[in-house]
């Protein structure tokens, strides 16, 4: 990630007017276009909660965002997405503080610093893959062209006769 403060998403840039006259994204990733995903497989280990964040996490993937190399961080965001729903159902149950089991204080709910953990997890592995608005106008997608090589040289033209 560069540094700085965050850009706009494109399509707040178009509603704005775009105040800065800098070139919009056009190849931004389009967050509700239906199209194909790259079928990566459900990690062994996991449970079938997790499993079914994994699934989720894919289909709400903007197209042509993820690919096989984003495994591990997939991995990462989906852990922390599955910890942080965990430590919710937990402090729903018992409340933001609760009695100290030996004393009877009252403290936090430990599952609170396990929500807030992560979550910031959860964000920061959110925006390597391009999941927010702001991480999207960062990211540009170039569609594959049907019926032609995607090979590195396809867009030079011919320089003979």
């Amino acid at each position: 990630m560069r540094p700085g403060t965050k850009p706009k998403p494109t399509w707040l840039k178009v509603i704005a007017g775009n105040p800065g006259c800098r070139p919009l994204n056009t190849n931004e990733p389009d967050a509700l276009a239906v199209g194909e995903l790259v079928n990566m497989p459900v990690p062994e280990d996991f449970t079938p909660e997790m499993a079914a964040v994994w699934a989720a996490t894919l289909a709400a993937a903007p197209p042509g965002l993820l690919a096989n190399i984003d495994q591990a961080v997939l991995i990462v965001f989906v852990t922390a997405k599955w910890a942080h729903m965990d430590a919710v159902k937990h402090v729903t149950k018992y409340g933001m503080m609760i009695r100290a089991p030996i004393t009877g204080v009252p403290m936090h709910n430990p599952y609170l610093n396990t929500m807030n953990a992560q979550a910031k997890i959860m964000l920061r592995a959110a925006a390597e893959m391009g999941f927010t608005p702001s991480s999207r106008s960062r990211v540009s997608v170039n569609p594959k062209r049907k019926g032609t090589a995607q090979g590195g040289f396809d867009d030079l033209k011919d320089l003979g006769d």
